[in-house]
């Protein structure tokens, strides 16, 4: 097994992250970080708008640490864990720069927060928030529901999320 520091995946079952989070905060007593990534976006309910907590990619846990034998062992033991992302047995560590492109993003709480864009016709410009180092990879903007969809690279595919954004349009 691989002895350097590394983050892994940790598929769960969607809705039970935080459960889960928990108990593996528990099992390893902070020797190894888990991470269960968040995003502020915008829900309608009853006609008015919120700002919701939503998880970034349900059904995902992310540790850091030494995953040894016997830290590998004690993860089985965590309940509501479905599996590692493993290759032949083998852990699989998230690449470096994936984990740069995420970390970029997040703030102190592990939560993607609402970006401020100002928009003039298709022009986008963001004007602060983490989209700032994204400009390239976002894909549209829904003006209704106040949120960017982004194409990012994580897990060896490409996917797309979809952020929470302030919209300041152009008065005309």
């Amino acid at each position: 097994m691989n002895k350097d520091s590394a983050w892994y995946a940790v598929f769960v079952k969607t809705g039970e992250e935080d459960k889960v989070k928990a108990r593996l905060d528990y099992r390893f007593d902070g020797s190894l970080v888990v991470v269960t990534p968040k995003k502020v976006i915008k829900e309608r309910k009853g006609g008015k708008w919120y700002q919701r907590i939503r998880n970034l990619f349900p059904g995902y846990i992310f540790i850091y640490g030494i995953l040894d034998e016997k830290n590998y062992k004690q993860l089985w033991d965590v309940p509501g864990l479905f599996k590692l992302l493993c290759t032949d047995r083998e852990p699989v560590p998230i690449p470096a720069q994936e984990i740069e492109v995420f970390a970029s993003l997040f703030d102190d709480e592990g939560t993607i927060q609402e970006s401020e864009i100002f928009m003039e016709g298709d022009e986008i410009t963001i004007i602060s928030g983490p989209l700032t180092s994204l400009q390239g990879k976002i894909q549209r903007i829904d003006r209704r529901k106040g949120r960017a969809r982004v194409l990012l690279d994580f897990l060896g595919e490409e996917r797309v999320i979809d952020l929470g954004v302030n919209i300041i349009e152009a008065i005309k």
